[in-house]
């Protein structure tokens, strides 16, 4: 197959790479608002042919489409997707606000054209041995689940007024997660948030550090927590207890956490901590591309539907929403 890719930057580069590294992917027709970084990004990566403009992409006879473009050109290049019939992966989120996402997936609804959300984490080992547990009752019944999602740096300056807010562009994966962990969906939130760091954050009206209280319809209570400063590394974690048991999914050797006190690793088992999302999710993002080729030849349902983006968009409107009004914000509230 053929698959087409909009949006050549960082992550774009990223999987173009592991696209083109399928058996069954026979090239990456990549194109980008600037049509320099698809061209040098097929001369760095064989298998990935440059396109001189996305508009171009639909007329290439490509099988299906990744979407890794700006946030603002999501919904649009979705919208041209389905209603060409070409499968779409699309990177969070669908648009950049509630009314732009649930209108998205009324279109691909409409059109029947299989449309596969970005959560990575949905593709982790440890988050699938986590639901897994769930699912089983190994646990129990659950009573606390702690999300988070520590950077070790904020992103560039100029991001942070257009990322739509700490729990829209960060936190929506840690809200997605217990969703699909617990398969409970969540009634109701308050969230709260500090600035220590940059004043960018607060010109901005966003927040760099950032907590939900979060109630699932079984009465269980969940955090997800984030900030922008966690110079230690990039920490992602989800903890999961319950009346039998426990897990953790995201701790290892690279987890960049010490113990108090604190005991020598082994010879040999020092690591560094992870740096950022790519290196933390390798394996994950290549798991989600190798599930969309699968989607696109049709040997697999579709692994995040845009109805599942549409739940964690809600509940990130709900906590930005509680965040700013400081109270309980019900998830009903914000339902379209």
């Amino acid at each position: 197959m053929r698959i087409a890719l909009a949006g050549a930057g960082r992550i774009g580069a990223r999987h173009a790479a592991a696209l083109a590294g399928l058996p069954e992917v026979e090239a990456v027709l990549a194109a980008d608002a600037d049509p320099r970084r698809a061209r040098d990004l097929a001369a760095r990566v064989r298998g990935v042919r440059a396109v001189d403009t996305v508009e171009k992409l639909f007329t290439t006879g490509a099988d299906g489409l990744v979407i890794t473009a700006a946030t603002d050109a999501h919904a649009g290049l979705v919208g041209r997707s389905v209603a060409a019939g070409m499968p779409v992966f699309c990177e969070k989120p669908l648009a950049s606000t509630v009314d732009g996402t649930f209108q998205t997936v009324a279109a691909a609804r409409a059109a029947g054209v299989p449309v596969q959300v970005g959560f990575q984490r949905r593709f982790d080992a440890g988050y699938l041995v986590a639901r897994d547990a769930v699912a089983s009752g190994r646990l129990g019944w659950l009573h606390t689940v702690r999300s988070c999602s520590f950077d070790p740096a904020p992103p560039p300056a100029g991001y942070i007024p257009t990322s739509g807010g700490l729990f829209r562009d960060c936190v929506i994966h840690d809200l997605d997660s217990i969703r699909f962990v617990t398969g409970r969906e969540v009634v109701r939130v308050m969230a709260m948030g500090a600035n220590k760091g940059d004043e960018i954050f607060r010109e901005s009206g966003d927040v760099d550090t950032g907590t939900a209280l979060v109630t699932l319809d079984d009465g269980t209570l969940c955090t997800a927590s984030a900030t922008r400063y966690n110079a230690a590394g990039y920490d992602v974690r989800l903890e999961v207890f319950g009346s039998k048991d426990s897990v953790v999914a995201g701790l290892d050797d690279q987890t960049p956490i010490s113990p108090i006190p604190e005991r020598a690793r082994p010879a040999g088992h020092a690591a560094e901590a992870y740096s950022g999302f790519l290196e933390r999710f390798a394996a994950a993002y290549d798991a989600e591309l190798r599930a969309f080729t699968d989607l696109v030849a049709g040997r697999r349902s579709n692994p995040c539907p845009p109805e599942e983006a549409l739940e964690a968009c809600y509940l990130a409107e709900a906590c930005e929403l509680s965040k700013h009004e400081g109270r309980v914000v019900e998830i009903e509230e914000v339902r379209r």
